[in-house]
């Protein structure tokens, strides 16, 4: 098999080593890009915001911000794999079809639990007994 030039719709060449690692974070950065298209990834970093504007109001330890942070990145991981699943979606499909609203619909609730997991840690937090909860 050879290797072929995306200019010509086909394969461009596999990189390796630095230039693969290189050409890999290019794409998140750009995946991130696309991402901040999205008003609904908007909203989510206002919403991010306030928890942790939240958080640092309440003194919460650094335990319950780390834990924070890393909950907002699992939310916007699961909103960019529903954004994915959104185009490929529309491309595929571009006519409506059940199969295709269970596909979204599926994505969309992916982002609902991890907002209301944000939500609820949030919570957890604020309202914890003195003594028990970070």
């Amino acid at each position: 098999m050879t290797e072929r030039s995306s200019s010509t719709g086909l394969r461009p060449p596999k990189l390796r080593g630095v230039e693969h690692l290189f050409a890999a974070a290019g794409y998140s950065i750009n995946g991130g890009r696309r991402l901040l298209r999205e008003p609904a990834f908007r909203h989510e970093i206002l919403f991010g915001a306030v928890l942790i504007l939240v958080l640092a109001i309440q003194g919460a330890s650094a335990a319950a911000f780390l834990i924070q942070l890393v909950l907002l990145a699992i939310l916007g991981a699961i909103e960019a794999v529903n954004t994915a699943i959104e185009l490929i979606v529309d491309r595929v499909s571009p006519e409506f079809s059940a199969f295709a609203k269970h596909a979204k619909d599926l994505g969309s609730f992916a982002v609902f639990c991890l907002l209301v997991a944000n939500a609820a840690f949030c919570a957890a937090v604020l309202f914890k007994d003195s003594t028990s909860f970070l």
